[in-house]
């Protein structure tokens, strides 16, 4: 009896537990100092630098779902008055033992930030920090799928109507194997005002990468080792103009780090590219970029590193790029709990 008596508190307490409700903040932010002096002429050389702050507040409904709302802000150095972009972030998240869904603003670190500089480049991080839109992601032991759509400009009469579509993965046979496939794919489509512009035409433009890579990582003295090798596919035409251009070529990238030493290596061979988002490198038929990072700040939510970068392409050898990056992440911090 006193056993049965005993069950039955407990499983009201349970209950009354899993309907609490809290309320939580986050605070992150980002510095950097990017500096890229090109000698390729079609590409420009230029300077990206500033602050970047995001504060939020979540709503938990329970252990797997919440609403976060907040604001993201950008200054970049030089500028006045401070703070002149802000984006909203507003968004409904579920996080289940293998699912992930976002639906709103939601950020991009973390979801879509291991997506080749080919197709997404790394100024994303600093000036489009949200995804506004759908993102859905399913993950095992050795599988992960991710499918996203970001909106990136509203149809009116005079603003055209943008958004991409992607999916992302990577397989890994073996659990404790080294092997794994991975993929990436994207595509913009980019319609035209609701004002018609002469001789103007719905286009689209995307990429794909497949690799197979392999991982080393804490099999060697080093703290990290990975290969990857595959190939690239780009897709672009204008409707009612042409078919798809599909130029194609070989990639590969390395990367190994030793305690705060790292060294990244990405090669491309094969046709010239023209992706929207992608990095401008991409349209020559042959280019190498090495980075040699040195992280000397790395605490708990704080990590800060220069990067210094070397870009060679047929046209030159001495395109250079210099970056000091730090980011700092608080977690998130319980405010207040209520029940229903």
């Amino acid at each position: 009896m006193h056993k049965k008596i005993y069950l039955l508190i407990v499983t009201v307490l349970i209950a009354r537990a899993a309907a609490a409700q809290t309320v939580d903040v986050h605070f992150n932010g980002s510095v950097f100092f990017d500096n890229r002096e090109y000698k390729e002429s079609l590409i420009r050389s230029r300077t990206y630098s500033g602050t970047r702050l995001a504060l939020d507040f979540g709503l938990n409904l329970d252990s797997a779902n919440r609403f976060i709302v907040g604001v993201n802000g950008l200054h970049e150095f030089g500028a006045k008055p401070y703070f002149l972009k802000v984006n909203p972030v507003a968004y409904f998240n579920h996080t289940g033992k293998r699912w992930l869904f976002n639906a709103g603003e939601f950020p991009r670190e973390g979801l879509l930030t291991d997506y080749p500089r080919g197709m997404l480049n790394d100024t994303l991080r600093y000036f489009r920090p949200n995804v506004e839109g759908l993102l859905a992601k399913y993950h095992t032991g050795n599988f992960s799928e991710t499918v996203w759509i970001d909106w990136v400009s509203r149809q009116t009469d005079t603003e055209r109507e943008q958004f991409l579509f992607g999916f992302s993965g990577k397989y890994q046979p073996f659990a404790k194997g080294p092997f794994y496939l991975s993929h990436y794919f994207f595509l913009l489509h980019d319609a035209g005002p609701a004002i018609a512009i002469p001789d103007d035409h719905i286009r689209d433009n995307g990429a794909i990468q497949v690799k197979l890579g392999a991982n080393f990582s804490h099999k060697t003295f080093l703290d990290s080792l990975n290969f990857e090798a595959g190939g690239m596919m780009s897709f672009e035409r204008e409707r009612n103009v042409s078919g798809f251009k599909k130029p194609t070529g070989f990639v590969a990238n390395a990367y190994l780090s030793y305690k705060r030493f790292a060294l990244y290596d990405e090669f491309y061979k094969g046709d010239g590219h023209n992706v929207s988002f992608g990095d401008a490198y991409y349209q020559y038929k042959t280019y190498n970029r090495l980075d040699i990072i040195y992280t000397p700040f790395l605490y708990k939510g704080i990590t800060g590193q220069f990067i210094l970068s070397f870009h060679q392409t047929p046209l030159s050898g001495g395109s250079n790029q210099e970056a000091f990056r730090l980011s700092y992440d608080l977690g998130r911090k319980r405010i207040a709990k209520f029940k229903d």
